[in-house]
């Protein structure tokens, strides 16, 4: 019993930091590290993701701050119907996750 209550809590407390090191940002902390320049223009990473999908509906897009990096977060559909997770790192535009969601 002592070894599942040990294990339960050592899961609890890593989700626990797992999500106090990704936040979501909000639109207003967004436009001013938009105009401080720390994060690139939205319609460029979007046309980032166009790049790499042409013809994809995005569905949602969500920047966050993890682990001190801006994360730019889009859901689409390509015209296949195909679901697809693209994160880009916000400042530099460079893609670190492009992967089929379905």
């Amino acid at each position: 019993m002592k070894t599942l209550t040990a294990l339960f809590a050592s899961a609890l407390l890593t989700a626990s930091l797992a999500q106090a090191q990704a936040h979501d940002l909000g639109p207003d902390q967004a436009v001013q590290l938009l105009k401080a320049g720390t994060i690139q223009p939205f319609e460029t990473l979007n046309a980032t993701v166009q790049a790499k999908h042409p013809g994809a509906t995005v569905r949602e897009t969500e920047l966050e701050e993890e682990y001190g990096r801006y994360i730019y977060q889009v859901e689409l559909r390509d015209a296949q119907g195909a679901k697809w997770d693209v994160h880009l790192d916000a400042a530099s535009g460079q893609v670190l996750k492009d992967k089929r969601d379905d």
